[in-house]
């Protein structure tokens, strides 16, 4: 790296975190007095806040220069708001954080020092998550096994989106033109040279998580349908071991028929196996409408989100 100012771009997706906000706040200014000698910005999305979260960050812009707000016409979700975030950024390097302080900002420090070593991806490891719910860890330990299990691509396990990522990076994730986006995928698509630092996870100084067990569903649904086709192919497999178990079974009454003549019919053992693969071939419409749901949708090429207004002064 040349002697030249660097500039560190940090992201926060905002949705309803007002009580936070404030914290949020100091707890960056502290981490930009360590580290003099960088130039900082923080890009704050305001995703369709129903609370006065927009109101704050409008103020916080009026007295720090650092601090620059997008306000998206309304709440496009998280994947589409860190989109915002990275294409608005214009520092060296770009690094993501949540506005609740779950994940310590003193460790941007710990990132920045490897980044200047010459890692270009810094990823940031929960080694505990203590302060989340059991449910939440063992849906997260699931839904990480299972993906990788799947996908050639594979997600580091308890990496979250927090992360520091060298300009060279954020370029080739600009290039990518999903409207659909699961960005921890296209985080790890991307590749590039990445170092991984260990914490643990803080529990939250203000406000409640927005993420539902609906919304945590559907989510890992996102991701495992655009980083795998395996759930197609499965369904491809079934109805063929089906196919080839019927043809089996059908030689088998043919036979049974010419040798011992034809039985009482089984009722019950019919209606099982009506309802069994005609369940079976539900689901799997199912699955290949939720593909086909996502193709339809990339169809279109609407944007990943709009921009309703930008305050402050990008620098």
């Amino acid at each position: 790296m040349n002697n030249q100012r660097k500039k560190i771009s940090i992201i926060a997706p905002i949705y309803n975190e007002s009580e936070g906000i404030g914290y949020f706040y100091n707890a960056l200014c502290e981490l930009f007095a360590q580290r003099p000698e960088l130039d900082f910005e923080v890009v704050c999305i305001d995703d369709g806040s129903h609370d006065d979260s927009l109101n704050k960050l409008i103020a916080i812009t009026e007295r720090d220069l650092r601090f620059h707000v997008i306000e998206l016409s309304r709440n496009f979700g998280k994947e589409a708001a860190l989109t915002a975030g990275i294409d608005a950024a214009t520092g060296d390097a770009v690094i993501p954080i949540d506005a609740d302080l779950q994940d310590p900002p003193e460790l941007i420090l710990e990132m920045i020092n490897e980044w200047v070593l010459g890692a270009e991806v810094i990823l940031a490891r929960r080694m505990d998550r203590s302060c989340d719910s059991f449910l939440k860890r063992k849906s997260a330990e699931i839904f990480y096994a299972f993906h990788n299990q799947l996908s050639s691509i594979q997600i580091p396990e308890n990496v979250g989106d927090f992360r520091l990522m060298d300009r060279v990076v954020i370029d080739a994730l600009k290039q990518l033109p999903e409207q659909h986006r699961f960005m921890k995928g296209l985080f790890a698509w991307v590749g590039f040279k990445t170092v991984t630092l260990d914490y643990v996870r803080n529990p939250r100084l203000a406000g409640t998580t927005k993420f539902s067990g609906w919304r945590l569903w559907n989510f890992a649904l996102e991701g495992i349908t655009s980083f795998s086709a395996v759930p197609l192919k499965f369904w491809s497999y079934v109805g063929g071991i089906g196919a080839l178990s019927t043809g089996v079974y059908a030689l088998y009454i043919i036979s049974k028929t010419l040798w011992f003549g034809v039985e009482i019919p089984g009722y019950a053992s019919l209606l099982v196996a009506l309802l069994f693969f005609g369940s079976l071939q539900l689901i799997s419409v199912g699955m290949l409408g939720e593909y086909i749901g996502r193709i339809y949708m990339e169809t279109k090429h609407r944007p990943v989100y709009l921009i309703r207004k930008h305050y402050g002064q990008q620098q």
